[in-house]
C-alpha cells in the first residue's frame, strides 16, 4: 500500500508518454532523420523544466517524501564517463527503438517483446552494480 502512490504516478507518466507520442517508433525515427521538431521540443522542454525544478529545490531546501532534505552531489565531468555511457545508452536506444522511460508503457500497449527489453535492462543494471567500482567515475 505504501508504494501505491508510485504506481499511480507511473501510470500517469505512461499515459503522458503515450498521448505525447514519445513512445512512437516513427517519432523517434523522425527525430534521428531531423524530419520533425516534435521529439526535440519534448526533450528540450524536459531539460528546461528539469533546470527550473532543480533550482527551486536547491533554493527552497525542499524535502523528499520521507522528510529528508534533497541534496545534489557534484559530479565528475570526465569525457570518458559520458562518452562510454552515452554510447551504451545510444546503442540500447537504437536496438530497441525506445529509450528506457517508455519501456513499461510500450509493454502496456501490448508490445510483448518489451519483456525481453525490460529483462535486459535489469540484467544491465545488475551488471553495472557489480562492476561499478572498476568504471571511470
Amino acid at each position: 500500500m505504501k508504494y501505491l502512490k508510485f504506481l499511480i504516478l507511473g501510470v500517469i507518466f505512461g499515459i503522458v508518454l503515450s498521448k505525447s507520442e514519445v513512445i512512437s517508433w516513427y517519432r523517434i525515427y523522425e527525430m534521428f532523420k531531423f524530419d520533425s521538431f516534435h521529439m526535440y521540443g519534448i526533450i528540450g522542454s524536459a531539460i528546461i523544466l528539469g533546470i527550473v525544478f532543480i533550482q527551486v529545490i536547491k533554493r527552497r531546501h525542499l524535502k523528499s517524501i520521507e522528510g529528508t532534505e534533497i541534496t545534489f552531489a557534484p559530479k565528475n565531468m570526465s569525457v570518458a564517463r559520458y562518452l562510454i555511457g552515452g554510447t551504451i545508452f545510444g546503442l540500447g536506444w537504437a536496438m530497441t527503438g525506445a529509450c528506457p522511460g517508455p519501456m513499461f508503457a510500450l509493454l502496456g500497449h501490448g508490445i510483448g517483446v518489451f519483456l525481453v527489453v525490460i529483462a535486459s535492462a535489469l540484467v544491465g543494471t545488475l551488471t553495472y552494480g557489480m562492476i561499478r567500482d572498476k568504471l571511470p567515475h
